[in-house]
């Protein structure tokens, strides 16, 4: 796809128009042109921790239909290199798409398949660490001492114990045996992996998401990487899993976003009446508090003025995730506040990001109940409610310019109520109101001038005087002017 010559330090201008969906491969879509191993779990059973249903790279390649009908211009791809793993962050080879999903060939056909239709693919980066199966990690395990590759983890003391019976012997990621830390101070691994980053950038891909980036606590490292990727690709997207305060990470010369977290804590506090707090409690969601609109709009007035322009509009925004309950079992199932979140993920600076069938309200608690299959040949589970209004949703974004890329006002004029204005030039302006109170409630015109309105949800047109424009109790509108 074509390049807009961006620099190293300059975020890729197509990330603030584009509309992500996040796809675990295991779990989305099975082809019948990947050969598949036969102890597979059956499709609709629930997920399990270890347990394969056969997703693959040809499967998504045979749903872009259904993707680009609901709006999707960008796909975030959980791991997908060969892996003794469902969810493949235990990498074996970071040179091979793991046969499972169809190998380098179904990465090639996915890539030209989503270029062809101007949509862009972002893969999963895991180099913090690999796998007890990648060849140089079994070198130590074979050769011990003796081995070349000995300063390419962090050794601390022979026999290795990688299979249990005793003190493993070297660092792991949260001390998991099966996932041993590379020792990125060790020139050779640096080259490695920005070898591995470079060949995905040219064999066609649009951007890395790092996976626990901040556990490679070397600046160095990573601006080194940005400039590899950018050389190969000056419109490479750089986004980091940093799940807290991420300025260190967004000065320009790191990464263009970060899976914007905050934000999603600060949606869930304000729009939920009750939280799934037993579930969160499993996963970096745990604690969020309950904010009243004023606070919501202090919280987000603050996340938008806490890193520069550029990295705003580069967020990752998300509800929900691999790594979190789903959000309609977060939100316990309350379909108003569902839409409530959704209405303000769509309209806030930088790039939306749905997780695999959070649009059709997919239910399902901490890993692995994140996790199912997506249920093709079951539409009874289907909101189809939901969907209809994601697609209104991502439709309104993609027509107004001022949702991309305009200038972002919040305010809370009234309890329970907030309103999100987004302003660009000449564009018409766009404000999203959202009342998370039980009773209807007026918009004064200090917030919203007079006027005449569409709201883009319900095509209906409304007046607007002094308390004319009311939103029903739990209820949102996005309007323009008419």
């Amino acid at each position: 796809m074509p390049g807009s010559d961006t620099g190293s330090d300059i975020s890729p201008a197509w990330v603030q128009d584009a509309v992500f969906y996040q796809i675990f491969p295991d779990r989305f879509a099975r082809s019948t042109r990947v050969h598949k191993p036969s102890n597979l779990e059956a499709w609709d059973a629930p997920p399990t921790l270890h347990g394969y249903k056969g997703g693959d790279l040809l499967g998504v390649v045979e749903k872009l239909d259904y993707l680009q009908d609901l709006g999707i211009t960008a796909l975030y791809l959980n791991p997908i290199f060969a892996s003794g793993s469902n969810h493949r962050y235990h990498t074996q080879d970071f040179h091979q798409v793991d046969p499972m999903l169809g190998g380098n060939a179904a990465l090639d056909e996915l890539i030209a398949a989503c270029h062809k239709r101007g949509m862009r693919v972002v893969l999963d980066g895991v180099f913090n660490h690999a796998s007890r199966g990648l060849l140089q990690f079994h070198d130590i395990l074979e050769n011990g001492s003796s081995s070349a590759y000995l300063d390419w983890f962090h050794v601390r003391h022979f026999p290795l114990h990688a299979y249990g019976g005793g003190h493993l012997g070297y660092d792991a990621w949260w001390g998991l045996a099966a996932l041993p830390k590379f020792n990125t101070s060790t020139p050779a691994v640096r080259e490695f992996i920005y070898q591995v980053a470079e060949k995905w950038l040219a064999a066609g891909m649009d951007g890395w998401r790092l996976d626990v980036p901040n556990e490679i606590d070397d600046d160095d490292f990573w601006r080194a990487f940005r400039a590899r990727c950018r050389a190969v690709n000056p419109d490479a997207y750089l986004v980091g899993e940093i799940w807290d305060e991420a300025g260190r990470w967004l000065k320009g010369d790191i990464f263009d976003g970060v899976m914007n977290y905050q934000f999603n804590r600060a949606v869930l506090g304000f729009v939920a009446k009750d939280l799934a707090h037993d579930e969160l409690a499993r996963s970096g969601l745990n604690g969020i508090q309950h904010l009243s609109a004023g606070a919501f709009a202090e919280t987000a007035t603050r996340l938008l003025a806490a890193y520069p322009e550029a990295a705003v509009r580069s967020q990752l925004n998300l509800l929900g995730s691999h790594d979190t309950p789903r959000v309609a079992t977060t939100l316990k199932g309350d379909g108003s506040a569902l839409r409530q979140a959704f209405l303000l993920l769509f309209t806030w600076p930088g790039a939306p990001c749905l997780y695999y069938g959070d649009e059709l309200g997919l239910r399902g608690g901490h890993d692995p109940g994140c996790r199912a299959g997506m249920p093709w040949e079951r539409r009874d589970q289907w909101d189809e409610g939901l969907l209809g209004y994601l697609r209104v949703l991502i439709r309104a974004r993609h027509e107004f310019a001022a949702l991309r890329r305009g200038a972002t006002t919040v305010s809370a004029p009234a309890d329970g109520l907030v309103v999100v204005e987004r302003r660009l030039e000449e564009e018409p302006p766009v404000w999203v109101v959202v009342n998370v109170g039980e009773g209807a409630a007026a918009v004064p015109t200090s917030v919203v001038p007079a006027g005449r309105y569409r709201d883009v949800l319900s095509g209906d047109v409304v007046e607007q005087a002094e308390g004319a424009l009311v939103v029903a109790g739990r209820g949102g509108v996005l309007i323009t002017p008419a």
